[in-house]
């Protein structure tokens, strides 16, 4: 269109109206979807229960990768948007029911993701001493929902660790438990999880993966981190490495597992160095029963052999491994929503190209994307390309005429949730919470510490609220 041609005036027509039920990477990617296509105007409105953003940004990864924490700078672009509204502490099925959510608006787009964990399903996984890395990893990136007891009581008698899992985030467990105070330090770990860590008396972690190590999910990024530590060693059965012919050809296909393997036969040369903390990976290791009367005192450990389809079978044979404090990250499950539909054997809501179906029929207006979508996998930036599809399936179903804007019910949802008697967190409020973060980090030298109790999170809003 050349520029004296007169556009016309502005469109008068009704926003299309989109509640994203959580606002970690799935939900914010969702949403910066939505606000970067030009064909349908839009508002959204960006919920969490929590009253901060960044979902597993922010309580799942890592204090000590301040690097790829850092993506939450790009992640809060999206929520500087003037299309976006941020809106947290409010609950779904508390504050206001999925149906009722559904009434208010024009569409919702369900990205609240996996929170909850997979168990072993051994005898003594219940004592005393056994976590879940879900639990431990809530306690140390300051999740308020957190169980410091717990885990704090946990912490206090662990001499030998095993972390049951060869993903990420068990990577990132025994990197965590086998860092020292000083390397901890400048993280934005709350000051009683860098206290608790400093005063436990780990000598010795051991990570369990029951297959071998052609078929573990971690990174090679991840991994090499464990060997940069400054007192640990991490440590290799070279027995584990020598792999079969369906474990060589995985290799030669799958570059990740090629570095992965290139890295850990480095590994393999090393022996235990007198005070330094031994890292041990070890693999074809499942366990059959934690041991223990009032709490955890070891783990029984069967060994595997892996199929040519990578399936883990037991030879029958087992050892005994020590251990005070046993934590298991064997994977993550969502949990259901009243009102929405979840498989419960996949921990899944069931979907087509990210539209949910209800017995078996897809409903126009109501959408996942993220875990709750797909299940646990890939990394961050695996969200943005799974959100951008959902958008564009919710975008087709308004091209269609099945999701109609200004079809809501309700004029604005803060309104409705404040005339319920909830006081939602806005991001005029978050931020006051984040420079609270920072100041309270500057008191130690630290960029931030992290506020872990939902009272001092909502105190610091009202403080900025009486201070203007």
């Amino acid at each position: 269109m050349s520029a004296d041609v007169d556009p016309g005036p502005p469109s008068t027509a009704p926003p299309l109206r989109v509640a994203v039920v959580g606002a970690g990477p799935a939900g914010i990617y969702a949403a910066e979807a939505l606000t970067r296509q030009g064909d349908v105007p839009v508002a959204v409105d960006l919920i969490d229960r929590l009253p901060t953003p960044f979902g597993l940004v922010r309580h799942g990864i890592a204090p000590d990768h301040p690097k790829m924490r850092a993506i939450r700078d790009t992640l809060h672009r999206a929520l500087d948007h003037p299309d976006v509204r941020f809106v947290g502490n409010v609950e779904i099925g508390t504050d206001i029911s999925c149906a009722e959510l559904q009434a208010t608006v024009d569409a919702v787009v369900y990205t609240y993701g996996a929170a909850l964990d997979r168990h072993l399903a051994i005898p003594g996984e219940e004592l005393p001493g056994s976590l879940a890395a879900t639990d431990l990893v809530a306690w140390y990136t300051g999740h308020p929902d957190a169980d410091r007891t717990v885990v704090e009581a946990a912490l206090a008698r662990a001499r030998s660790v095993v972390v049951i899992g060869v993903g990420n985030v068990a990577l990132d467990v025994a990197r965590v438990l086998a860092r020292t105070p000083a390397e901890l330090e400048p993280t934005d770990m709350p000051q009683h999880v860098l206290d608790a860590l400093a005063a436990a008396p780990v000598e010795e972690v051991t990570v369990l993966g029951r297959r071998g190590p052609a078929q573990a999910t971690f990174t090679t990024q991840e991994l090499r981190e464990l060997g940069e530590l400054a007192a640990a060693t991490v440590l290799v059965d070279p027995a584990d490495l020598e792999l079969d012919a369906a474990a060589e050809e995985r290799a030669a296909a799958d570059r990740v597992v090629s570095r992965n393997l290139t890295v850990l036969r480095e590994w393999a040369q090393h022996s235990p160095e007198p005070g330094r903390t031994p890292v041990r990976l070890r693999f074809f290791a499942r366990p059959v029963r934690l041991l223990g009367s009032d709490r955890v005192s070891g783990v029984e450990v069967e060994r595997t052999v892996v199929d040519e389809d990578g399936r883990a079978s037991g030879t029958g044979e087992t050892t005994v491994l020590p251990a005070d404090l046993v934590v298991r990250s064997v994977g993550y499950r969502g949990r259901g929503l009243p009102d929405l539909p979840l498989d419960e054997q996949r921990g899944t809501v069931p979907h087509e190209a990210g539209r949910i179906l209800r017995e078996g029929r897809a409903v126009p207006g109501e959408y996942v994307a993220g875990w709750i979508k797909r299940g646990p996998t890939g990394v961050v930036g695996t969200n943005k390309h799974d959100a951008r599809e959902t958008v564009a399936t919710l975008l087709a179903d308004v091209a269609a005429g099945l999701v109609r804007p200004g079809g809501g019910g309700v004029d604005d949802l803060v309104a409705e949730l404040r005339a319920r008697g909830t006081d939602p967190v806005l991001l005029e409020d978050w931020r006051a919470i984040d420079a609270a973060e920072v100041a309270l980090g500057a008191t130690r030298g630290r960029a931030r510490t992290t506020l872990h109790e939902w009272d001092t999170l909502l105190a610091a809003v009202k403080a900025a609220v009486r201070a203007e």
